[in-house]
C-alpha cells in the first residue's frame, strides 16, 4: 500500500464508508495518516465516588443503587440512575442511549468511566461508557486516540481503518537527512505517525507530535522561501504623489487617530511613495482601529487615479466595510463597489464590468475577489484583513490581479514581534498598540460552572437593557465522548431555560455558508438576542451591540483565542462583559485563565500563553487555528518553529518532497 492510492484498498473501508471519509476530507492512504487525533483518553486508576471532582474525566466502580429512568428534554432521551461505592453515592446520565435501558440492572457492579460535570450544583456523570474488567486491566494508563467524526463514521471505525494503513503503508525513506533529524532530536516520520495515533505513552506521543509540527513548520516556511525568492523589492509602476487626501479625511473624523495609527499610516505613505512595492503587515489587537488605516490608504490610491481592493474573510464583515467606506469616502468621490458570493450572477458581471473598466475605485469583497473573472483596469494596492483566516496563496492571488500592486497585510492576531517577524518574513511589520480614546474595557471574570444560573440572570438584564449576548461552546453536537458544552444541544437548552420572549439562535461551522451569513446578519440586525456559537464568530461580525460574551469549556482554548473571542464584545459605547466558565476549575486551568482578568491588551496575553503553555499542553487544549496548521500551534510550539525556520535556511529541500500526506495550506 503506498501513500497515493484510495482509501478504499484499505481492509474494511467500502463504497459507503469511503464516502464518509471523503466528507472529512479523506480520500488517500497518506490523508488518512495525516487525519490526526483531536485528543486522547487516558485510562486512569478506579477513584472513590467520594473524591471525584468537577471537569475530570474519570473511572469508578459501584453498583446501580436505583432503577434507571427513562426521560426526554427537547431532542434529547435520557437515562438517568445511581451508582453507589463503600464511599459515597453518584447521579449517573446518559444521553441517545435507549439500549442501555436492557442491559443495566440494580444492584449489579459496573465500572464506568465519563466526565463529572455540576448540574444545578449537583455533580453526576455524564455519557460514561460502561468497560469490563478485562478491558480495564488491559487500558491502565494507555492513550487512546479520539477522532473528530461525520454523522455515520464512529472513533472506532477511524481506528481500525489508521492501524492498517500503518501496519501495511510502504515508506522507504523520511525527506529530513539524518543529519538533521539529529541535530533537532526528530524521530523518523513513520515513527511519528505511529506515535501520534497509538502511543504508547505520553512521552511517545509528545515525540511523535514534536516531529509533525516540526514537518509542518517546515513545509510552510519552505514554500516561504521559494515566495520570498519571487518577491524580492520590485520597483513600483505606480506613482503615488498626492497623499493630501490622508489629511482631508482625518479632518473630517469625529475622533483624532491613536499614535500606532498615525505611525502605521506614516510608515504606509512611506512605502507607497518609495518608488519600491509595499509588502507591509499591520498588526494590531481587536478594536485598535486598522479598518480606518485601511480606508486612508486605499484612499491613497484612489486619489492617485489608481484601483485598490479588501478582501474580507465573511460576506457580513464585507457588508459592514462597504457601509464605513462609503460614508467616509463618498463625499471625497471615490467610489466604492462590493464583491461577494452571494450576490446574483447578473450583479456580478455588472461588478465585473465596472471593475475593469475602472468605473470603482475601490471594491470591497469576500473571496469573490480572487475568481478568475475579476479583471482589474488598474489595482495598485491590495489590502487582507483578517490575515489569519487567509492563505499567503491566496494573498498572492489577489496580489496577481495587479501588475506589481503595493500589499498592506492586516492581522488581529496578537503575536509577539519576535514570532510575527518569522511567520510574515515576507513583510515589513507595523505595530497598533493603543486603544482608541474613549473605548470602555471589557469587564472579564473567570467561574467555574456552579455560577451558570448567576450568569444568566445577569444575560437575562443586558438583554432587557436592549443589548445582546454572545455564548461559545467548543462543540457542534454531542460526540462519542461527550466532555464538552455543544452548540445543538445548548442551544435547546437555552430555549427551556430562559424567559419566551428571547430570541436565541444556533451559529456553526458545518452550516452551510449562506445559513451562516443569513444568521450573522439577524444578530447584527438585533433580530436575535443571544447567539449559541462555535468560534466561527472570531472574525467576520462586528456588532456593537452585543455586551456580554460568556465562552464555556473556556479551559480547552489556548489564551490567545479566548482574547480574539472577547474581542466581539466592547465595540460600542456601553459597558461590555466576558464570562470564562471553566468546566475543569483546576488550579492550574484557573491560574491560566485569570491572566485574561488582568488585562484586555493582546499582546501581553499573547506572551503569557507562551509562558503558560508548554508542550504537555495539547491534551485538551484547543489549537490557535494560525495559519491553517494541523497540529502546529504558533504560541506553544514557538521554539520548534524557530527551529524549523533555521533549518529552511540550512538546507535546500522543495516544497513537494516535504509532505507526504495532506498538503498545508499556505
Amino acid at each position: 500500500m503506498e501513500l497515493n492510492d484510495s482509501i478504499i484498498k484499505i481492509k474494511g473501508i467500502g463504497e459507503k464508508s469511503e464516502k464518509l471519509f471523503n466528507k472529512l476530507g479523506i480520500s488517500t492512504v497518506g490523508e488518512l495518516l495525516c487525519y490526526y487525533p483531536r485528543e486522547y483518553e487516558i485510562f486512569r486508576q478506579i477513584e472513590n465516588i467520594s473524591g471525584v471532582v468537577e471537569g475530570r474525566t474519570v473511572i469508578i466502580e459501584g453498583s446501580l443503587v436505583s432503577k434507571p429512568k427513562n426521560a426526554r428534554h427537547g431532542n434529547l432521551k435520557i437515562i438517568e440512575c445511581d451508582i453507589k461505592d463503600a464511599t459515597g453515592i453518584l447521579r449517573v446520565v446518559w444521553f441517545n442511549m435507549p439500549f442501555l435501558m436492557k442491559t443495566l440492572h440494580m444492584g449489579t457492579k459496573y465500572i464506568l468511566r465519563g466526565t463529572v460535570v455540576n448540574k444545578n450544583g449537583i455533580l453526576r456523570l455524564q455519557q460514561p461508557k460502561v468497560i469490563s474488567m478485562q478491558e480495564y486491566a488491559n487500558s491502565i494508563d494507555k492513550l487512546f486516540p479520539i477522532y473528530s467524526l461525520t454523522a455515520g463514521l464512529t472513533n472506532n471505525m477511524v481506528t481500525k481503518a489508521v492501524k492498517n494503513c500503518i501496519d501495511n503503508v510502504e515508506i522507504d525513506k523520511d525527506f529530513l537527512p539524518a543529519a538533521l533529524r539529529k541535530k533537532y532530536n526528530l524521530i523518523l516520520w513513520k515513527k511519528a505517525i505511529k506515535g501520534i495515533h497509538f502511543p504508547k505513552d505520553k512521552d511517545e506521543c509528545i515525540d511523535a507530535r514534536k516531529r509533525l509540527v516540526f514537518d509542518e513548520f517546515f513545509h510552510f516556511f519552505t514554500a516561504m522561501k521559494k515566495l520570498k525568492k519571487d518577491n524580492t523589492k520590485e520597483k513600483s509602476v505606480f506613482d503615488f504623489r498626492d497623499m493630501s487626501i490622508e489629511k482631508k479625511i482625518k479632518d473630517k473624523l469625529p475622533y483624532e487617530l491613536t499614535e500606532g495609527q498615525e505611525n502605521a499610516l506614516s510608515d504606509i505613505i512611506g512605502d507607497v511613495g518609495s518608488g519600491y512595492v509595499m509588502n507591509r503587515l499591520i498588526q494590531g489587537d481587536v478594536g485598535s482601529g486598522k479598518t480606518i488605516v485601511a480606508i486612508i490608504a486605499l484612499a491613497l490610491a484612489a486619489e492617485n487615479g489608481c484601483q485598490g481592493a479588501i478582501m474580507v474573510p465573511t460576506e457580513v464583515l464585507a457588508k459592514q466595510h462597504y457601509q464605513s467606506f462609503c460614508e467616509i469616502l463618498d463625499e471625497f468621490g471615490i467610489r466604492v463597489g462590493m464583491l461577494i458570493g452571494s450576490i446574483t450572477a447578473s450583479q456580478k458581471k455588472k461588478e465585473y464590468e465596472k471593475i475593469e473598466n475602472g468605473e470603482v475605485d475601490i471594491v470591497v469583497g469576500t473571496h469573490a475577489l480572487i475568481q478568475e473573472k475579476v479583471k482589474f483596469k488598474n489595482l495598485a494596492l491590495v489590502v487582507t484583513d483578517e490575515q489569519h483566516r487567509f492563505g499567503v496563496k491566496q494573498r498572492e492571488t489577489l496580489f496577481s490581479k495587479g501588475k506589481e500592486p503595493h500589499m498592506l497585510v492586516m492581522s488581529a492576531t496578537p503575536i509577539p514581534r519576535t514570532l510575527a517577524i518569522i511567520l510574515y518574513g515576507d513583510l515589513d511589520v507595523s505595530v497598533i498598540d493603543v486603544m482608541p480614546v474613549g473605548r470602555l474595557p471589557i469587564k472579564n471574570c473567570v467561574v467555574g460552572t456552579n455560577y451558570r444560573n448567576q450568569a444568566y440572570k445577569f444575560m437575562q438584564k443586558e438583554i432587557a437593557a436592549g443589548h445582546q449576548v454572545y455564548i461559545i461552546c467548543p462543540m457542534v453536537e454531542e460526540s462519542e465522548n461527550m466532555e464538552a458544552e455543544n452548540v445543538t444541544d445548548y442551544t435547546n437548552m437555552l430555549e427551556t431555560t430562559m424567559a419566551p420572549s428571547i430570541r436565541i439562535k444556533a451559529l456553526h461551522g458545518k452550516m452551510k455558508a449562506s445559513l451562516k451569513n443569513e444568521i450573522m446578519e439577524q444578530f447584527a440586525k438585533h433580530e436575535i438576542d443571544i447567539l449559541v456559537s462555535t468560534t466561527v464568530i472570531e472574525v467576520g461580525i462586528n456588532v456593537p451591540n452585543a455586551t456580554v460574551m460568556m465562552i464555556e469549556n473556556a479551559e480547552r482554548f489556548g489564551l490567545a483565542q479566548l482574547h480574539q473571542l472577547r474581542g466581539r464584545v466592547g465595540r460600542g459605547d456601553s459597558q461590555s462583559y466576558c464570562i470564562f466558565m471553566a468546566g475543569n476549575p483546576s488550579k492550574e486551568t484557573m491560574k491560566r485563565l485569570r491572566v485574561l482578568e488582568e488585562s484586555n491588551d493582546g499582546f501581553f496575553v499573547a506572551k503569557q500563553d507562551l509562558k503558560l503553555r508548554g508542550p504537555g499542553d495539547f491534551f485538551g487544549i484547543r489549537q490557535s487555528g494560525e495559519m491553517d496548521f494541523t497540529l502546529a500551534d504558533i504560541y506553544q510550539d514557538a521554539d520548534i518553529m524557530k527551529m524549523a525556520n533555521e533549518a529552511v535556511q540550512e538546507c535546500e529541500i522543495s516544497v513537494n518532497d516535504c509532505n507526504y500526506g495532506k498538503k498545508i495550506v499556505i
